[in-house]
């Protein structure tokens, strides 16, 4: 590696991996601020699932149309997380295989 490019290589913006609670409706701003700056979060829903579940769904719904704007992803990690990232990374999801006998049984 030349000197130019570990230069450029030390330039680059990190991003981070966050763990962060949802614990309240006003903590959807952080989260997409924090989206804004290219972090990877794993969002722990349970201690606003406490409080409110419609709460919680609505703060899904309002991150999962933000992700949608910016390009990202958004994705269910259990009952308790959902992770979600920006626009450069994506989350794997296994495909659904189908068994040949369940095809040929038809």
């Amino acid at each position: 590696m030349s000197t130019s490019e570990r230069e450029n290589k030390k330039n680059q913006k990190k991003s981070y991996l966050k763990a962060m609670p949802l614990r309240n409706l006003a903590d959807v701003e952080v989260i997409k601020h924090e989206l804004n700056l290219g972090n990877i979060i794993i969002l722990k829903i349970t201690p606003l699932a406490r409080k409110s579940i419609e709460d919680v769904k609505k703060a899904v719904n309002e991150l999962s149309v933000f992700i949608q704007s910016i390009g990202g992803d958004i994705a269910s990690l259990g009952e308790e997380r959902v992770v979600i990232v920006p626009d450069a990374i994506r989350i794997w999801r296994p495909e659904t295989v189908v068994s040949k006998k369940a095809t040929t049984a038809a």
